[in-house]
């Protein structure tokens, strides 16, 4: 159900198809999964009503530590879901947050972003 406080243009802005996602990022050799990830961000900064995350940081931090931080940034990235979730009365994921770390460090991380993709596009009825 479509929270009716989130606008339609917000759903738009925010919400895609995870399969798509997925075949953007595989004949882009991942490169699309940085523009994913930062609509992402977009979303959960509006969802939250603040600007927690900051791609520029996250791109930053991630080439610095030569993607440790990702890691780091999956873990707070799902939590901030989970509060959001809560937020807007809607039933939290357990575990997103282990789970997301746990793929991201096996190479999976496009996974983790599926699922969290899939967790925002709920805030939106879709």
């Amino acid at each position: 159900m479509q929270n009716p406080q989130l606008s339609q243009e917000a759903a738009n802005q925010f919400t895609s198809s995870i399969a798509k996602d997925i075949i953007f990022c595989i004949i882009t050799c991942f490169i699309y999964n940085v523009f994913w990830q930062a609509r992402e961000m977009r979303a959960i900064n509006y969802l939250l009503g603040e600007e927690r995350y900051s791609f520029v940081k996250w791109a930053l931090l991630t080439l610095i530590t030569c993607g440790i931080y990702h890691i780091y940034f999956q873990y707070i990235f799902a939590r901030s879901i989970m509060e959001t979730q809560t937020k807007h009365g809607i039933m939290v994921s357990a575990n997103i947050d282990a789970m997301s770390v746990f793929l991201t460090i096996f190479g999976l991380s496009i996974v983790a972003d599926a699922i969290q993709q899939k967790e925002i596009n709920k805030f939106f009825g879709k």
